[in-house]
Order: C-alpha cells, then structure tokens, then sequence
C-alpha cells in the first residue's frame, strides 16, 4: 500500500501554498535569525532546509537543493492546511521560511507569521494602510513579501512606510517613511532585501508621476544610509551626484518635471557579495508619451535600465539599458538571475534578465557588456539587439507617434514581475513568459490631471469592439507559456502552453522538478529536464506568486495567489504526503 508524501501545500488566500515533507521542529534561540552568512550560503548550495530570502538567495535563482520530492515521487502530493487571509484581493508575495517559521504578506501589506509545519497563525501584523488608497498606485493593494534579518522582520507598506517588526512577536520596532513628495502617489508593493546591515527598498508610481529612486536604511535603527535615483531631477538645479549629471545629458525640455519622470525599482534588488555590486531593476517612463516628456529626444537614462551600485555607498558604477528612449512601458524592474555560465569555453559571471520588452539578456556581470539577447516571445518593436552596441535595433511597428499602431509586447509585456527560476543541474532558465500586443496611439495634446488617483501616460487608449465574438478572438490572441530557456544558445528547450496570460512564478528544484501555479486556479509540476507534466493541484484560485521549497525542519511550500485583481478564494492551504 502507497504512502502518502508527507507534504504540506499552503494556498493563501489567493495567496499561498505550501508543500511540504513532515519533521519534528527544532527552537531555534532567536526567531528570524538571519544574516549576510546565510543568505552568501545558499550560492554554495547551503542552507538546503530554508528559505531565507526573497529569491532564496542574493542571487535569486529560486532553486532548492533538496531532492526529498522528486519526479519519481511528487505525484503523491497532496494537500496538508489551508489558513484564510484576511482579505480577497491578490496576493503576490514570496513567503520567507526560516526555523519552523513562514513569514508572507497579503493585500495592504498585512504581514503574517505562520508554523510551517501546521499553518497555524503565531502572529499578525496589519499596519493599517487607508483602504482608500487602493486606486492611487500599480496595481491593487498588493505586497511582495518581507526580509527577515537578526530577529526582524521587514516590510514596506502600499502607503510608503518600511517598518522593522519583532520576528517573535510581531511588534513594531521602527517605522520610517520613504515617501519623496506625498503630493505624488508613491507607493511599495515589492520585498525588501537586507545586504551589509542595510535594509534596501524603492517605490512603485511610475504611472502615477514620480521620480524614482532606491534606498538604503539601517536594518537596526531605519536611519537613511543613501539614496539613489533613477532619473534627474530640476536640470536648473545640480545634480546630486556624477550619476545624475551622466543621466541628465539623455533627457530634453523640461517635460519629465511635470510628469514625474518614472524610472521606479519596484521589484527587482540582486546583489553579489564576491565583487560587491548591488544590482537594480529600472521601471518605465512617465508618461509613455516620450514627445511629451522629453521631446522625443535621449534615451533617457536610468529609464529601464539594470544599474549596478556599491552596496555601502549607493555609488554608481555601471548601468544597461534595455530599452533607450521606453515609450511602451518596458520596465527593466524584472527579476536578475545570477549565475556563472559556461559559454564559448570559458566560465562567465552573468545576470540573466526577462523584462517586459521579449528579450531575454545575458550580461556580463562584472561590468554590464553585452553577451546577447534575443526574443522569447513575438516582437515587433525592435528587430534584434545589435551585439556590438548593445542597442535594440528600431521598428517602425513600434512607434506610435504618428498614429495607432499593433505593438508586441503589449504594456503587460513578454514576462511581467513573476519570478523565474534557474537551475544549475539543467542549466535552464523556467521563465512565466507571455503572448501579448495591443494598440498604442500618442495625444495630440497633453491631457494632464493632477490628481494622485488618475495615470497620466499620455496616451489614448482604445476602446474594445462592443461584437463579443471580436473581443473573444482577440483574447485568443493573449496566451501564456512556461518556457524552459537555455540562456547559452539562447532557445527554448522545451514549454508548456496555458490558455491566458499572467500564470505564476516557478521553483525549480535538484529533484528534476519545476513548480508553478496558474492562472486558471492550478498548481503544476514539471520534470525540469523534459517538461513533461508530474502533477497538479486545483488552488481554488488563480496563483500568481513563487512557490518556495523548505525542508529539513520539514516542509515544502509553495505560495499562490489570487487573480491579478480580485484576488483568490482568500485561503491558505497546505499539504501531506509521506515517504
């Protein structure tokens, strides 16, 4: 007779699920006991039984070194709890598990502190965000996770404010507020990282008119250690560093003053402690509108742009810019994978990047050069990235200053903010890719409205054909994959086809395994070497968010969430199983 897999899944409310082997937990002395040690660990294939950071490690490749559930064995999964959010809207956050311990957030950046093993609620922390605020920021009320550091726990708020909570009990420490302008709508939706005792956030409002900008506090006391910006401010004005005055000389007029400028880091934060670089993800231009905000002139640096900076100063030291001149919403805020790669004979440091643009780059990460870049979706944009350059190469497809026109990706992009994950035994990139397009068209004339609820992108959009039939065959045009990218030759190795856009995150694992939930209320698992399907769960909910694999203490979990607006049945759930 089979025995269960001794598993549990979490599904949180729209939110998280957790799959994971059954141990007796250990006390550990101090709760959310974390530092740099751990976290380097994990690249050296440490720290197996836990989930200590956003991405697992600084490098953020989402991959587990446990083998406990394997491709011989994960169809035996099944569901151990489920605990209930307190609110039905999406869920997007990257649970940390850390002693026992899972620490997630849910809409409105309510922070909870679950038992891994049984889901039961140890504390909560609900920092009381005005509900009024969903509408002023990108998009929903929604929350990408904590830091967990030396028995703290880290979180920034929809509202601006990152706050230090006790890891045991839950209370308040310190709370600071990152807000530049509260005439602007600036928000947080994404995950801190802590690396050197500094605690690392930026914003989101790109849309909403904002100058963006990253942050580094003091993890114990939330004193402002530096600050960086993405884009100039006043050009009357000088600049605020070297950096500003590079950037400076790529923007024209004055228009970005008015309009905000954009170039938020919303999500993406990687760091690698050998050369001590801290690597940023640049957002879009505000507005889209690249007549109205810089005369249709420069590339507009550091829009969509992974930039690399010293981690104690904040000081610039090399930037990519993925898409000069963005006018499609292209953000470079995706998540940076690294690695080192075997290519052309010889072991390269590399940050692995899928942004919103189709391209997926591969660049020397020691000094940002080039090593390539090509398409992995349909795109219309740009013809090719010119190897030598390192610049797309234009399309009249994509400009839109003249008139409407289809462009590929549409503004939610080839690959938006759901994390992939790359495994070193296949060597293979599981990226949530996506088929999109739609139609752009400039304003003739600014439309601009002063209000923190409206987005001012410059644009007029179209409306949809009122024949239900003709909306339906462009949906059917609007498809998601799961692609298994090889980032050496640059092709897929293999894919999974989905119905719609915007499936979850993945986790892959030294079991042969990648998991994923989808949109279509799923969880799956795939053999990472073949792509063939092991498993799948119904999540009662669309899933959005990573799933996250921990073990030794005894579990695996994996973090679903709800639909990209209304979020999930509002659930937490888990799994057994039993080897």
């Amino acid at each position: 007779m089979k025995k269960n897999l001794s598993f549990r899944v979490g599904l949180m409310a729209g939110a998280l699920l957790a799959v994971l082997p059954a141990f007796p937990l250990v006390a550990a002395p101090l709760l959310g006991a974390v530092d740099d040690a751990r976290i380097a660990a994990v690249a050296q294939g440490g720290e197996a039984n836990h989930w200590p950071a956003h991405g697992r490690g600084y490098d953020e490749k989402r991959f587990s070194p446990l083998k406990q559930i394997h491709d011989g064995n994960v169809a035996r999964l099944g569901l151990a709890w489920t605990y209930k959010l307190d609110i039905d809207m999406g869920v997007e956050a990257t649970p940390i598990v850390i002693d026992g311990v899972l620490y997630t957030t849910g809409p409105f950046s309510i922070v909870y502190a679950l038992d891994a093993a049984s889901g039961r609620l140890l504390w909560k922390h609900d920092p009381q965000v005005p509900r009024a605020m969903a509408g002023q920021g990108c998009c929903g009320p929604v929350n990408r996770g904590v830091a967990v550091w030396k028995g703290k726990v880290y979180v920034g708020t929809f509202d601006g404010r990152l706050l230090a909570l006790e890891a045991r009990t839950g209370k308040e420490i310190w709370a600071v507020d990152t807000v530049l302008d509260h005439g602007k709508s600036y928000t947080i939706t994404g995950a801190p990282r802590v690396v050197k005792g500094k605690v690392l956030i930026g914003n989101g409002g790109s849309e909403f008119g904002v100058r963006g900008y990253v942050t580094a506090y003091d993890a114990e006391t939330g004193r402002e250690v530096w600050r960086f910006f993405t884009v100039p401010g006043d050009p009357k004005l000088p600049p605020e560093n070297e950096a500003m005055a590079l950037a400076q000389k790529t923007w024209f007029g004055e228009g970005w003053l008015k309009w905000g400028g954009g170039g938020t880091v919303w999500d993406a934060i990687s760091y690698d402690p050998e050369l001590d670089l801290l690597y940023i993800g640049v957002g879009n231009g505000s507005p889209f509108n690249y007549q109205f905000r810089s005369e249709g002139k420069g590339d507009n640096l550091f829009l969509s742009s992974i930039v690399a900076l010293e981690p104690d100063t904040g000081k610039y030291r090399w930037h990519y810019q993925t898409t000069p001149a963005d006018r499609w919403d292209f953000t470079a805020a995706q998540q940076m994978t690294l690695a080192d790669l075997e290519m052309d004979g010889q072991k390269r440091k590399v940050l692995m990047q899928a942004p919103k643009n189709g391209f997926f780059y591969v660049l020397d990460r020691e000094n940002g050069k080039l090593i390539s870049a090509r398409p992995f979706v349909p795109v219309n944009w740009a013809s090719h990235v010119d190897p030598e350059s390192g610049r797309p190469v234009f399309m009249p497809e994509g400009d839109y200053s003249g008139g409407m026109k289809i462009v590929a990706p549409a503004v939610i992009g080839g690959h938006n903010w759901h994390p992939m994950s790359f495994s070193p035994d296949t060597g293979l990139v599981y990226l949530p890719a996506q088929e999109t397009a739609a139609g752009l068209e400039a304003q003739k004339t600014p439309l601009f409205i002063p209000s923190k609820a409206v987005v001012n992108i410059g644009l007029e959009l179209p409306e949809l054909p009122e024949d239900p039939k003709i909306v339906d065959q462009i949906a059917q045009t609007w498809r998601g994959r799961l692609l298994a990218w090889d980032p050496v030759k640059q092709e897929a190795r293999w894919s999974q086809e989905y119905r719609t856009i915007y499936n979850g995150g993945t986790l892959a694992t030294a079991g042969n395994l990648v998991f994923q939930g989808t949109a279509d209320g799923r969880v799956v698992a795939y053999g990472a070497d073949s792509g063939r399907l092991l498993w799948e769960s119904p999540a009662n909910t669309g899933v959005m968010a990573g799933p996250v694999l921990h073990g030794g203490l005894g579990r695996h979990l994996s973090p679903n969430s709800g639909d990209f607006v209304a979020g999930g049945q509002g659930e937490a759930a888990s799994a057994d199983s039993g080897l």
